[in-house]
């Protein structure tokens, strides 16, 4: 019987903590997007589109203002 239960608990708690870990990495790059405006015109570009300055500057304003705390 702990041959079935040991492995599951051990798949959830692996699952768990890659969510954890991959939520924690995408913000710091999400951080780190709206200082670098190189790489957020880069990952625009891995999505098909084309940004000029103006778009990207919109754009990091944009994830500044929804990174605020209390925004409402």
């Amino acid at each position: 019987m702990w041959d079935i239960i040991i492995p599951i608990i051990t798949l959830i708690v692996g699952l768990v903590i890659g969510f954890v870990v991959g939520v924690f990495y995408l913000r710091k790059q999400l951080e780190k997007m709206q200082s670098d405006p190189e790489m957020l015109q880069k990952m625009a570009k891995q999505m098909g589109y084309n940004m000029n300055k103006q778009q990207i500057q919109r754009a990091q304003h944009m994830m500044k203002n929804q990174n605020r705390p209390g925004r409402r």
